[in-house]
């Protein structure tokens, strides 16, 4: 096992050089933050992270995440060109010698928090997810921590609405559609895919979950 650490990119708070001072770490979990969820990497942009990274003495064998587009979780007929261009991400990410992609197959919202900043004992803050302030929230009006900017209002009712259809069962089949698509660009490049569980590991305002 490695040591490795989250970096977001150049414009990261925490420079490369504090990464690097952390006793055994190896290397860093990165992406590219700044192209839009389903288009193309450029393999420039992930060798930059790789040359930035690599001199600070860190690897950078790990991408977390290339993110899974609605419509292929969804299986909509435009499934097919984000497939194509989700495995050709793959492969520019093998030319740069990752070996890892990390990605999640949750709708809609990924991983969820109730508060982003909950305050422990000694004074230190970390994410944090409460059954009970989750039953508070009514999904047709979220005020959600770190998903401001994600979704207008009317974008999020969008996509609860079309989810209304798809069970565990067709979330699954589209799983398996999505990776049956990949598979052989992850051959051809050598590098793994690691799916990340659902976060928390149960349906919540009726999408399904199934990892």
């Amino acid at each position: 096992m490695k040591l490795t650490f989250r970096w977001y990119g150049e414009k990261d708070c925490i420079p490369l050089e504090y990464i690097r001072q952390i006793q055994g770490m190896t290397g860093v979990v990165t992406a590219v933050y700044d192209v839009p969820v389903g288009e193309v990497w450029n393999v420039s942009a992930l060798q930059r992270l790789k040359t930035l990274a690599n001199g600070a003495g860190l690897e950078m064998e790990v991408i977390e995440s290339i993110p899974v587009h609605e419509d292929i979780k969804l299986g909509k007929p435009t499934r097919d060109k984000l497939i194509a261009n989700y495995a050709q991400n793959i492969i520019n990410c093998g030319k740069v010698g990752v070996k890892c992609v990390c990605y999640n197959f949750m709708p809609v919202f990924d991983w969820f928090r109730t508060n982003l900043y909950y305050k422990h004992t000694d004074g230190s803050t970390s994410l944090s997810y409460r059954e009970e302030d989750f039953k508070k929230l009514d999904k047709h009006n979220l005020r959600l921590p770190g998903w401001d900017e994600s979704y207008t209002s009317e974008q999020l009712n969008g996509l609860l609405k079309e989810y209304e259809g798809i069970t565990h069962e067709k979330l699954f089949e589209n799983l398996v559609y999505f990776l049956k698509g990949i598979m052989p660009a992850c051959n051809e490049s050598g590098v793994n895919m690691a799916i990340h569980p659902d976060d928390p590991p149960w349906n919540i305002f009726g999408l399904p979950r199934i990892v």
